[in-house]
């Protein structure tokens, strides 16, 4: 499979300035689970935070409750993309990233342009980044959707 085929992208809008969104892509505090409600917070702990890089452990719970997790790359040096890559996961192979472009959107808010781009691991990862590639995203869009209307 060529990257093109692993790879979804999609545009959200956001009423948050896009100062505000890049801010909340990179609060690893305590308050991130309950900003993007994607993250269990069981499943969430900060190794490191740099001035343009993070090393952070996310996840979320799946159907039985089964744990889903990402040891992520968290690199911002680009000031309008911020971008995560997987060091270690039990569902998705290293290398596999998701970015977040931020930009303006006309009369106010923001546009923010994902890329995903999931290699699953595990019988379980293949099945669930094949179902996100068939849905489009939806519900990798949705997930972003609920921490983006959070941030109004």
């Amino acid at each position: 499979m060529n990257a093109n085929e692993r790879t979804v992208e999609f545009d959200l809008e956001a009423t948050a300035e896009p100062e505000r969104v890049r801010d909340a892509l990179l609060d690893f505090s305590e308050q991130r689970p309950r900003l993007w409600p994607g993250i269990d917070p069981s499943l969430y702990e900060v190794y490191s935070v740099g001035d343009t890089t993070a090393e952070v452990r996310e996840g979320s719970r799946g159907p039985g409750d089964r744990a889903i997790w990402a040891g992520e790359h968290y690199d911002w040096s680009d000031p309008e993309t911020v971008r995560w890559t997987v060091q270690e996961s039990n569902f998705s192979a290293p290398g596999s990233y998701v970015s977040a472009t931020i930009g303006p959107r006309a009369g106010g808010g923001s546009i923010v342009h994902i890329t995903w781009n999931r290699t699953g691991s595990t019988m379980a990862g293949r099945l669930i980044c094949r179902i996100i590639r068939i849905t489009r995203g939806r519900p990798v869009a949705a997930s972003f959707k609920r921490g983006l209307d959070r941030l109004r």
